[in-house]
């Protein structure tokens, strides 16, 4: 179309000229005295465009020729930053294939080229950015070598040229720098260090996902169970580990966090300190009975923090592992001895309401024994011997069984019992 539209204006331009050139009379006389110069109106035309064309095309020549040294060092300029460039991707390219040497070697070069430029006054408007990239990418290199020396210099550099009030490309450089030096002195397991890379970033940086997967990693590391707890949910909360992977390091660190502690106190502060969703996780309610039954503490507190796991059991019988429903029998029968009448109650009503349940018979059974219910615990306590598939369940109610024969004098009861109680182990 725009070549049509070329072809019309070209031949009205022609139409024109023929109309304007065709019949023209006019003549051009130039007086010089004692001359006089008769010409022709469309020679002069013709004589001045062809002027203006040659003086331009003079001048454009002239122009063309001084700027030819410009252009030469426009070119020797743009050659060095290209090899630049390409030796920065060079070295880019190496590390993600694993080759740490080149990699270094092409980021050194990138390094060169750079301050070639500089040194002949040329600047790149991204020479910062460049220069703290190529610095990384030599560090990342050098730390995979182990050569710790030269990471901790090229890293140093890269901070330099990233300065932390600079502009954002530069911050976010200095940002970048700060989270991999994290993460090498992570590698060198060093935890501390780690820790105070962590704390030199800005707040916002300090809560991205990246950041905070070192963090934990490092507090876990230094024994910081707390602050791994506190970053494990933040972690949860921005959805970086699926919700069971979550859940098993958030139950992980809350079970260590149980376990260190020396004294009922301590144990109770803990357990304030679990969120909701954690306090109804069974096995942190076993947990943290077991510790509160092993240091001695109220036996009405072990109950009080078994009880919706207690609750759970009963509603939903399949949504607790049985590993967990064990330690859940084991820790009740050893509070026993001072059992309330509502817990009594509770676990009575289990036991008939789920009278296949081995189990619940066990514990029922222990209960009856502690209450000097001799028959009673005697029948509850044989059918779930006969039941339990546990072992050392099994083996505890045959123990039971053999000491209740033994009180009683018959003598052969008690012997098989022991027996069994032996096999059962």
């Amino acid at each position: 179309m725009r070549a049509a539209l070329w072809l019309l204006a070209l031949f009205g331009v022609a139409v024109a000229a023929a109309l304007f050139a065709g019949n023209n009379q006019g003549t051009v006389t130039l007086y010089w005295p004692p001359y006089r110069v008769d010409l022709s109106l469309n020679l002069v035309v013709l004589v001045l465009v062809g002027g203006f064309v040659t003086v331009y095309a003079a001048l454009r020549a002239l122009a063309a020729l001084l700027e030819l040294p410009h252009q030469a060092r426009r070119w020797r300029v743009q050659q060095k930053e290209r090899a630049m460039h390409s030796a920065l991707l060079d070295a880019m390219t190496h590390l993600l294939g694993g080759r740490f040497i080149r990699s270094r070697k092409a980021a050194v070069a990138a390094l060169a080229q750079e301050n070639a430029l500089a040194a002949a006054g040329e600047t790149v408007p991204h020479s910062h950015q460049l220069r703290s990239l190529a610095h990384l990418v030599a560090a990342e290199g050098s730390h995979a070598l182990q050569d710790t020396a030269t990471r901790d210099s090229h890293l140093q550099r890269a901070l330099e040229d990233a300065p932390a009030r600079g502009t954002a490309l530069e911050q976010e450089l200095r940002e970048g720098a700060q989270m991999r030096a994290a993460r090498w002195t992570l590698d060198d397991r060093d935890a501390e260090a780690t820790l105070e890379w962590l704390a030199a970033l800005p707040q916002g940086a300090a809560r991205r996902t990246l950041a905070l997967r070192i963090k934990l990693k490092a507090t876990r590391l230094a024994r910081h169970t707390q602050e791994a707890l506190d970053t494990a949910r933040l972690l949860a909360k921005h959805r970086a580990f699926s919700p069971a992977a979550a859940q098993s390091i958030v139950r992980g660190l809350a079970t260590e966090l149980i376990q260190s502690a020396h004294d009922t106190a301590q144990l109770r502060r803990v357990w304030d300190d679990l969120e909701a969703a954690e306090r109804k996780m069974p096995e942190l309610a076993i947990q943290a009975a077991q510790r509160m039954a092993a240091l001695g503490g109220d036996a009405s507190q072990v109950r009080a923090w078994l009880l919706p796991v207690w609750e759970r059991m009963l509603e939903l019988p399949d949504a607790l592992a049985e590993q967990h429903a064990l330690k859940l029998v084991r820790a009740l029968e050893s509070g026993l001895d001072t059992v309330d009448a509502p817990w009594l109650a509770r676990i009575e009503a289990a036991q008939q309401a789920n009278p296949r349940d081995a189990r619940l018979q066990y514990l029922a059974g222990m209960a009856c024994l502690k209450r000097q219910l001799w028959g009673k615990a005697q029948q509850l306590l044989t059918q779930a011997a006969q039941q339990l598939s546990d072992a050392s369940l099994r083996a505890s109610a045959w123990r039971y069984l053999a000491e209740l024969a033994e009180q009683r004098g018959d003598e052969p009861a008690a012997a098989e019992a022991w027996k069994k109680a032996a096999l059962a182990r």
